[in-house]
């Protein structure tokens, strides 16, 4: 067995004994699983991407796909909490001037630290171009000014990867990357948003007023800093997909052992042909959704244009999701709205999945600009 199949092999064990048993608690505690976030940490996965010579594993992005998808069997909201601080401290370890790393990085491998990456804005949420958030060149560095909303890990991260206008008014060229670090002056974190669903995944926002950043912590400068953005969120298309993915594998894997048990009329649920034909779809969607995954993994870890790739496997994984969880739920009976599977919590990550890093209307423009599809729109509207 290779190092990347024990790993998995141990994700998915850390899953079913540590996260679906702790996800009710974090939800009706309103809050992020930190606990399970350190003992996750203990067996390597905020390292996944970061270099061996950091203390990471050093493995490709295929195997991260991998890892989010056993972990979102378990719940949405954790693996997103646990994969954005490896993502900040893999950025870090690769990018930050090696005295910063070295302050941030070992705390965010052991877990003692959260990290988020922080893009959208009240009022600039898909549209990453119009962000209000300024820096302005000051003697000290640069002064930092402005507010973030909707950040994953925002309700308790202090580390945080910012991504800041240099230039109002000039778009994605004037965008640089700065890191913050919200243990300093001029740093206001807000309270954490109240959701539908989905508390672990610690969603909230913050102010900067007067923060400044050194030098040193600008990690990109204008005009690289909006396209290594961009490429980011690819990434992140790729590993929500396999989160549903995750997600759509569990509900399918209880519905299934549930239709081996239960009796109705005098036989298993699984012999009537009617329930079986909704679980075979379901597993053949699924499947279709996995190779999908695979594809655009192994084009992110080839260093490949994968815009069209990711879109494409995100739209159609959370299309998954929404269509089949419900499905598999009914399939269960009533005993599907019982707190001790997976439905509830997994239809909630489903929503969450289908705004995060795109919504799916904003995946399905982008799919049709890439492909330059025809444009069916009259010339005359009115004629």
């Amino acid at each position: 067995m290779s190092a990347a199949q024990q790993l998995l092999a141990r994700t998915e064990a850390f899953a079913r004994e540590v996260v679906t048993p702790g996800a009710p608690r974090w939800e009706a505690e309103m809050r992020i699983g930190r606990e399970a976030i350190e003992a996750a940490a203990a067996i390597g996965l905020t390292g996944l991407e970061v270099p061996t010579a950091w203390g990471g594993l050093g493995l490709g992005f295929s195997v991260k796909a991998q890892v989010a998808e056993a972990l979102g069997a378990a719940d949405f909201g954790f693996t997103m909490s646990l994969i954005n601080t490896h993502n900040v401290a893999a950025k870090l370890a690769r990018e930050a001037p090696p005295d910063l790393a070295r302050r941030y990085v070992p705390d965010l491998l052991a877990g003692r630290r959260l990290g988020c990456t922080a893009l959208t804005e009240p009022e600039a949420g898909s549209d990453f171009g119009a962000i209000r958030t300024l820096a302005t060149r000051v003697p000290q560095g640069w002064r930092i000014d402005g507010e973030k909303a909707w950040i994953t890990n925002a309700a308790e991260a202090d580390v945080i990867v910012l991504y800041a206008q240099t230039e109002a008014g000039s778009g994605g060229r004037g965008i640089a990357c700065f890191l913050v670090d919200g243990r300093r002056e001029g740093f206001q974190r807000q309270p954490a948003f109240a959701l539908t669903g989905q508390h672990a995944i610690g969603a909230g926002g913050f102010s900067l007023d007067g923060y400044i950043a050194r030098d040193e912590e600008m990690l990109q400068p204008p005009g690289r800093a909006f396209k290594s953005a961009l490429g980011s969120i690819n990434g992140a298309r790729c590993y929500i997909a396999a989160m549903c993915n995750g997600m759509v594998g569990e509900a399918l894997r209880v519905a299934q052992s549930y239709g081996q048990q239960r009796q109705a009329f005098g036989r298993p649920l699984a012999d009537h042909q009617g329930w079986r034909w909704r679980l075979a779809e379901a597993a053949t969607e699924l499947a279709a959704s996995r190779l999908l995954v695979a594809q655009a993994a192994a084009q992110i870890e080839a260093g490949a244009d994968t815009q069209l790739i990711a879109a494409q496997a995100k739209l159609f994984a959370t299309r998954l999701a929404e269509r089949q969880l419900p499905a598999l739920a009914q399939a269960m009976g009533a005993e599907g709205l019982k707190r001790e599977h997976c439905f509830g919590r997994h239809l909630a990550g489903a929503r969450v999945a289908s705004f995060v890093d795109g919504s799916s209307e904003m995946l399905l423009e982008r799919i049709a600009a890439l492909r330059r599809l025809p444009d069916t729109t009259p010339e005359n509207p009115e004629a």
